[in-house]
């Protein structure tokens, strides 16, 4: 018996269907969401989940996979994310320069209440509004994300878990 790769339930005589470019061997149910692919080789099977892009970049790069702790790079990693402490950045500066909340609204073309949202940390800063305070207040709001760091775990269970990740707002 072999289960499906779709609903995960146990078939006998599975099909391989082929859904938006992946190959799945499903049971007959799930065969109608995708074309029927008609393997007669066992080298097409060995093969079935290696993409062209993962195969030529094996053969041209030693390094690329020698590693099991390297996390391929994506775009979100250049990125720059809110600061989880936002709130009380703005809040400081704010005070720092002698400003009511309605006040600093008003100075940056924004209602008092998102000013209020924002110090609550309630909710985020839109890019625009983000730039404003910035600005008017000379702080930063961003940091840079290091997700290399921050989520790699040593076998001996002493990297970081979900709990050394959470801010609590006690």
């Amino acid at each position: 018996m072999v289960q499906c790769e779709m609903c995960g339930a146990e078939t006998a005589s599975p099909k391989t269907i082929k859904v938006e470019g992946a190959e799945l061997d499903v049971c007959d149910d799930c065969a109608d969401f995708g074309t029927e692919v008609k393997t007669e080789s066992s080298s097409s099977t060995s093969t079935k989940y290696s993409t062209s892009s993962s195969s030529s970049s094996g053969g041209s790069g030693g390094s690329a996979g020698g590693s099991s702790k390297t996390r391929r790079r994506d775009m979100f990693d250049e990125m720059e994310e809110v600061a989880s402490d936002y709130d009380d950045r703005i809040r400081n500066a704010r005070e720092s320069a002698g400003l009511s909340q309605e006040e600093l609204a008003k100075e940056i073309s924004e209602k008092a209440s998102l000013v209020r949202k924002l110090e609550r940390g309630a909710m985020l800063p839109s890019d625009s509004v983000q730039k404003k305070l910035e600005k008017r207040l000379s702080i930063t709001l961003t940091e840079s994300s290091s997700t290399d760091d921050d989520w790699e775990s040593e076998s001996g269970g002493s990297g970081l878990t979900l709990g050394d990740m959470v801010k609590r707002k006690d």
